[in-house]
């Protein structure tokens, strides 16, 4: 079988960047539906509430839009591992992506919060299940390991550009939005971003009849030899170790983004130079801090993807990522960054650029632990339990938290709160990466 792909390898590499291409836009999506939750949570509970930004109710919606969306949307992506590998990458791929889109455009078209977070679960779902479809996806197009890891590795950093989406949607929003067309009589912000997020669904329409299917998969199929995918023999002896592990450290790397990053916007508003400007000038803020977090994310993914393609070790390059983790959170949460505008944009800069390299390092790894026929439900088991159920109960914990941490502001409660997760969170993920396998230079099969 690897003599026919290598010999197809030329014959394909159009359709490869056709894949490569289609899966980096919904990679860039993928973290946009996920992140602009972030952004939008406070003038949406403002205006849909109306909550008051400080108070118990307020904290405790907040962490429900950062934590149920993506719960649900971790329990679909269950099911969309399995119908994966039982039906094929690419299909699953692109209806995950039209439903996502679907959903995002009637989310920005809701008039209560109940309404909001019934389709922002579908939006997240959808989102949740392409990632998955993906990266199986993706790490069946080539043969040779160092292409298959480049491929991996630069495909995830099209998701930073979902970040940069979410800043530059923001600040046009808020700035312009008045000039935008009205929806339910008034030129809301938050529903301006929302609706951005049915783009996708337009190039796909386009290309889908383009799109070939995984061949390693397809072949497997044809030839009646592709097992069918069973969820408990994640839990045989073999699988077991590395099915339990990486559900646990895939959850404390989501669990820094639920508990430290998305409450990033929050904090904006609270520093000092910030506090004093106008609501609309506090929403300008948010989108240039967003620019530097992304930034920092955009670097991360760069910097994973050379290491991948160089450096054989995986488990002492993540416990290196970790420790400096360790020391760099509470050092921006907790220290002077807190007091100065202009060096907390570029703290959360570094921030996001250490948990952005853990990001990739988990669509990479999954992949080279799991075998073919279990490859997608092996991916969607360690990213719905560990990244969409277990990590977004961080979300609720740092909202909730801030309500009785100390500090002069509410924004120093928050960032309190969000240092005292990340330590946590992090502790854990070191202790446990000592017992993580060595994934093999070759894929799986069997």
């Amino acid at each position: 079988m690897e003599a026919t792909l290598n010999a197809r390898g030329n014959a394909l590499a159009g359709k490869q960047w056709l894949i490569f291409i289609t899966a980096g836009i919904g990679f860039a999506f993928d973290m946009y539906e996920i992140v602009v939750q972030a952004t939008i949570v406070r003038p949406l509970l403002i205006e849909l509430g109306p909550y008051q930004p400080g108070t118990a109710v307020f904290n405790h919606w907040r962490g429900m839009f950062l934590f149920l969306p993506t719960v649900i949307g971790g329990l679909a992506a269950l099911a969309g591992g399995y119908l994966t590998d039982r039906i094929g990458r690419q299909r699953v791929l692109v209806w995950s992506i039209v439903l996502y889109a679907i959903a995002a455009f009637m989310s920005g078209l809701s008039t209560s919060l109940f309404e909001v977070m019934f389709w922002r679960c579908i939006t997240v779902a959808g989102a949740c299940v392409e990632f998955v479809a993906a990266i199986a996806w993706l790490t069946e197009l080539h043969p040779d390991p160092k292409r298959r890891e480049a491929m991996l590795g630069y495909a995830q950093v099209c998701a930073t550009i979902g970040n940069f989406m979410i800043a530059g949607v923001w600040y046009a929003a808020v700035t312009w939005g008045d000039s935008m067309p009205s929806i339910h009589g008034g030129h809301s912000a938050w529903r301006y971003a929302l609706i951005y997020g049915a783009l996708p669904a337009i190039p796909l329409i386009i290309i889908r009849p383009f799109l070939p299917e995984s061949p390693l998969w397809r072949e497997k199929k044809a030839a009646g030899t592709l097992q069918r995918p069973r969820f408990r023999e994640l839990f045989t002896p073999r699988l077991r170790r590395v099915t339990l592990l990486t559900t646990l450290l895939v959850g404390c790397c989501y669990a820094l983004a639920f508990g430290m990053l998305q409450h990033i916007p929050g904090v904006v508003p609270g520093l000092p130079q910030v506090a004093a400007l106008s609501p609309k000038e506090q929403q300008q803020w948010v989108s240039w801090v967003h620019v530097h977090v992304d930034t920092g994310a955009l670097i991360g993914r760069f910097i994973l993807a050379g290491l991948v393609v160089w450096f054989v070790s995986r488990r002492p390059m993540l416990r290196w990522i970790l420790v400096i983790g360790l020391g760099l959170f509470p050092l921006v949460f907790l220290g002077p960054a807190m007091n100065d505008a202009d060096v907390f944009k570029y703290a959360v800069l570094l921030v996001t650029l250490v948990v952005g390299i853990q990001y990739s390092f988990w669509g990479n790894y999954l992949p080279r632990v799991f075998p073919l026929h279990l490859r997608g439900t092996g991916e969607s088991f360690a990213m719905s339990i560990g990244a969409r159920t277990f990590a977004p109960f961080m979300a609720l914990v740092t909202a909730n938290l801030a309500t009785v941490m100390p500090g002069a502001s509410d924004a120093l409660k928050l960032a309190h709160s969000m240092a005292v997760v990340a330590v946590a969170v992090t502790l854990i993920a070191l202790v446990a990466s000592r017992w993580l396998p060595e994934p093999g230079a070759e894929l799986p099969e069997d």
